[in-house]
């Protein structure tokens, strides 16, 4: 839905959730079968989630919950000044900062900065530069990584994982402000973190539930709404494919008919929907 000022929210019971953009475009380098040809028999993806080639089309965007006082932002995106390997969002310079505070949420009012886990899209604006010196972008938040998560990027370091880590991980550590946490962790009372493991060995989602509404915030655990048709279309990040691949058929399966409303991290607008049986098989309703 959309609010009186034009910006994305949805009202989970007490719990509302924002959505703020930082960019979209084609996802046809992250999901290889996701070809037009393979996309077009899944007919219920146009017109929202393909790209004018019939290809997958998807956002880098972040969620800020807000529940029982708490303003909690999910995946902080790609961020600016970033060295990166993906050349659109290399040394960016967006408004990302200043249309989150368009959004009501100045960056010194969120209290909570959640990774579902440590890929350079999902923890960019932890920092920004200043000075040249990597510094928090959200200075009075407490920032939760995945404890397994951690472990392992940190002792592979694999690619640019070490840049990424130097860039917008490390600067938190040596602050004080990271907190390690597992499956179970709850953020407040009616949000807590779900492990989906596969795509990176430490994975987690993210649960609402107030008053008797539920619904959860997928991470990468998919990329677009063609995998709930497909799970078994793997992401070429994928760390573990046999294991995302079931993470997600599992998923899928747990929440096909329960009226739990599903935010695609990487889902274009509308972004959320419920994930129901159909014709033996699953469609993504908005």
């Amino acid at each position: 839905m959309i609010d009186k000022t034009g910006i994305p929210e949805w009202h989970i019971g007490d719990a509302r959730i924002t959505r703020v953009l930082e960019v979209q475009g084609p996802l046809g380098f992250v999901l290889p079968d996701a070809t037009p040809e393979n996309l077009a028999p899944i007919r219920w993806l146009a017109p929202h989630f393909l790209a004018q080639d019939g290809g997958p089309a998807g956002s880098v965007q972040a969620l800020i919950i807000e529940s029982q006082g708490k303003r909690i932002l999910v995946d902080p995106c790609i961020g600016n000044n970033k060295s990166l390997p993906i050349r659109a969002w290399s040394n960016r310079s967006g408004s990302f900062l200043e249309d989150l505070a368009g959004a009501g949420f100045a960056r010194e009012t969120i209290d909570t900065v959640v990774c579902t886990h440590l890929h350079m899209d999902h923890v960019g604006w932890n920092t920004m530069l200043v000075d040249g010196q990597w510094a928090p972008s959200f200075p009075n938040a407490r920032y939760l990584f995945g404890g397994i998560e951690w472990d392992h990027w940190n002792r592979t370091r694999e690619g640019w994982t070490g840049t990424v880590i130097e860039q917008s991980i490390q600067p938190i550590l040596d602050r004080g402000l990271a907190d390690m946490t597992d499956a179970g962790f709850h953020i407040s009372e009616d949000v807590w973190l779900e492990g989906t493991p596969g795509h990176t060995p430490g994975h987690m989602s993210v649960k609402i539930s107030s008053r008797g509404k539920d619904a959860v915030i997928t991470g990468d655990l998919m990329h677009h709404p063609s995998q709930i048709a497909r799970p078994d279309w793997a992401s070429v990040a994928d760390t573990d494919a046999k294991a995302a691949s079931k993470t997600r058929l599992d998923f899928t399966e747990r929440y096909a008919d329960s009226g739990t409303i599903v935010f695609g991290t990487h889902f274009n607008a509308p972004t959320a929907g419920l994930i129901v049986r159909e014709g033996g098989g699953f469609i993504f309703q908005t």
